[in-house]
């Protein structure tokens, strides 16, 4: 369903990013590990066409992302705070989101029943903006408006991250419902290692901009990262 092929992304001199091939099927669920500059942010970014790739492409179901909008129909994603919108209240913020994504206000609000658990009662009625949310809260706005329409790829950076124990789990238990009832494609980035060895069926480290493992998951996969991250600790930085 994704296709990578020559994918560079050069500032300057300096190149942040390289992925020769990458394919990613349908129904898979994607992780992607790194630390702080490894690339996996701007990998995303690439697939969603929201900056320039220096060379190569990424394909959608055989299309272009830098060359059609055919596939923004097919992928929704929740990548940083810049995704909402600071000034809606959560409830406006999904009608908005649904009427994108040709969902009436009714069927968002049907669509949202279930979630009022994974919202804990501070989301929906709170009379709040976005803005004015907890950082938890708003990455909770903005997880469950990626799901809304149905979409058959959902990219989600850091989505464990600022939510509380509980909703973790929460959100683990959704992400493999979705895959798994529903067949939807998940790329998820996290810092997290055993929250995305646990959804994910396949993980993908990048380090300086290149793939270095791709693991099918395993009962070993934890140990197996734990082990490269803190070799990495171990060598120290590179001479200058």
């Amino acid at each position: 369903m994704i296709s990578i092929h020559n994918l560079t992304k050069t500032y300057g001199p300096v190149t942040v990013l390289n992925i020769e091939h990458l394919d990613i099927p349908g129904g898979e669920t994607f992780g992607l590990v790194g630390n702080n500059g490894a690339g996996k942010t701007t990998l995303f970014s690439l697939m969603l066409d929201l900056i320039q790739a220096t060379t190569g492409s990424v394909s959608i179901d055989g299309i272009k992302v830098n060359e059609s909008e055919e596939w923004k129909n097919k992928v929704s994603a929740f990548v940083d705070d810049t995704f909402l919108i600071g000034y809606l209240t959560p409830e406006e913020y999904f009608y908005f989101i649904g009427e994108l994504r040709g969902q009436n206000k009714a069927s968002v609000d049907e669509f949202l029943k279930p979630f009022h658990d994974f919202f804990n009662g501070e989301i929906l009625a709170s009379g709040k903006y976005i803005r004015d949310l907890s950082k938890g809260n708003q990455k909770k706005v903005g997880i469950v408006g990626a799901i809304i329409g149905n979409p058959e790829i959902i990219i989600l950076d850091e989505p464990f991250a600022n939510l509380d124990p509980s909703t973790q789990i929460k959100l683990k238990n959704l992400i493999k419902e979705l895959a798994k009832q529903e067949g939807v494609t998940f790329l998820i980035s996290s810092h997290d290692l055993s929250h995305t060895t646990e959804v994910c069926n396949r993980i993908v480290v990048v380090n300086k901009g290149l793939m270095v493992k791709d693991i099918q998951t395993n009962p070993e996969t934890l140990k197996e990262l734990e082990h490269y991250f803190a070799e990495q600790v171990s060598s120290g930085p590179e001479p200058s």
